[in-house]
């Protein structure tokens, strides 16, 4: 019973930062007016214009979405950064808890992700319906580079979310064990990520690696 709920625990969360996360849609975008239209076309001039007041940086669509949430989403590290030196409070979280930080990790936007960085963004938030990080996410979904930029900004490496798992667990169990969860795995374990925290039924990452037949896994793991 027990490997049966959490076989099921594993299909519900193997998608999850991607399907829990919502994006603009195109009708939502077209009706966008002041701040939030400028932000979502990356309109640089529009943005510093606008976001002068708190009240336009802070203000919410109907998904809790801030102007700094809706250019993310849109891929526009320019208007990231104008919106960053306004003011707009990088920590906001929408209405399914992600900041721009993990929203960036999850697309595997780096440029993005670089640029809220680089202007102060922490990445080290607690965010999702998991009480997550941006770095257990991305280790999920295998974004290797995102990972490094995080574990570079502080990203707290051993953080449990209420799953009771860690980025180095997720980066084994709910990764394909190919090449960029492996370049997960080597980056946590390089900047000192606990190999010893285990899941909540006590199965470590190397176990959970050997149970999978993730060779290369097991011999990072074991420390060869």
């Amino acid at each position: 019973m027990r490997l049966v709920l959490f076989a099921a625990v594993l299909v519900a969360v193997a998608c999850a930062p991607v399907s829990a996360q919502t994006p603009p849609t195109a009708a939502e975008a077209a009706a966008y007016a002041g701040l939030h239209a400028a932000a979502h076309a990356g309109d640089v001039a529009a943005i510093r214009r606008l976001a002068t007041s708190k009240d336009a940086r802070e203000a919410r669509d109907g998904n809790g979405r801030t102007p700094l949430h809706v250019a993310t989403f849109a891929k526009k590290p320019a208007a990231v950064t104008a919106l960053i030196e306004a003011g707009a409070n990088t920590a906001a979280l929408d209405a399914q808890r992600y900041d721009a930080v993990t929203i960036a990790a999850v697309a595997d936007d780096e440029t993005t992700l670089a640029a809220l960085l680089k202007a102060g963004a922490s990445a080290k938030l607690t965010t999702s319906i998991y009480d997550g990080t941006a770095l257990i996410a991305a280790a999920h979904l295998g974004h290797d580079g995102v990972v490094r930029q995080l574990i570079a900004a502080g990203a707290p490496l051993d953080h449990v979310n209420n799953l009771h798992w860690t980025a180095l667990i997720e980066a084994v169990i709910l990764g394909d064990g190919g090449k960029r969860h492996q370049a997960c795995v080597e980056a946590l374990l390089k900047a000192g990520a606990r190999r010893d925290l285990a899941d909540r039924g006590g199965v470590t990452p190397l176990e959970h690696a050997r149970r999978r037949g993730y060779a290369e896994m097991v011999r990072m793991l074991e420390g060869r």
